[in-house]
């Protein structure tokens, strides 16, 4: 009995440190409950009605990540599946609100196995699967019109250098000099006197060859 006391005392507070925390839980002053809910699991660190409600405490003070933390501590000591299916229902809300679509489904399944006749999270497991298939559906979207711009962009790189070389080869024909009209028909001329003059040559020798044969002969 004497052993027996100091723990019912103890187990007594923390009972009253959550009545005085639900109380401010009811009035919105959730910060206020927040502590309360802390000093009962000061006193038992194993008391799941604590850890749940101080869950409940982060999670309406927007402190989502701490929340998920003393939810998943709830879960691993509750052994009443009706209050399990509350925590895990909690998880799945604040994930989804994240839009961690994936990590709600599973708490969200989690949460029916412990209550298959729990309609809500019914509800929201499907309109997460929904989600997550849309957002699935947009990031693949969203890859293809990347790789799409890259791809137009690397063209578009490719017809610049086409136009840049192109630039570069016309300035290049510019710069050669050209040649005029009368520079041409100077050189025609010349070409034309010049073969006119080897033929001369080539048919006076045929006509000395010949010459020398008849002598030679006579």
């Amino acid at each position: 009995m004497l052993l027996l006391m100091p723990m019912l005392a103890m187990a007594q507070q923390d009972r009253d440190l959550i009545r005085s925390g639900n109380k401010f839980y009811r009035q919105k002053k959730y910060s206020a409950a927040e502590v309360d809910y802390r000093k009962a699991i000061s006193k038992n660190p194993e008391n799941p009605q604590a850890l749940y409600n101080l869950g409940c405490a982060l999670m309406m003070q927007n402190k989502s990540s701490e929340a998920v933390k003393f939810y998943e501590k709830a879960s691993s000591v509750e052994t009443n599946k009706m209050r399990k299916a509350k925590i895990y229902h909690n998880i799945g809300v604040i994930c989804q609100s994240g839009k961690m679509y994936g990590e709600a489904i599973k708490a969200y399944s989690e949460a029916l196995r412990n209550n298959p006749s729990d309609n809500e999270t019914r509800y929201n497991l499907v309109l997460c699967k929904r989600l997550q298939k849309d957002k699935r559906n947009n990031n693949n979207k969203q890859k293809k019109q990347e790789g799409k711009d890259k791809q137009e962009e690397q063209n578009g790189k490719s017809e610049k250098n086409k136009d840049k070389n192109k630039q570069k080869n016309d300035k290049q024909n510019q710069q050669q000099p050209q040649m005029s009209k009368d520079n041409a028909e100077q050189l025609i001329n010349a070409a034309m006197q010049q073969e006119q003059q080897t033929q001369e040559r080539m048919n006076k020798n045929r006509q000395q060859q010949s010459s020398k044969h008849l002598e030679k002969n006579w």
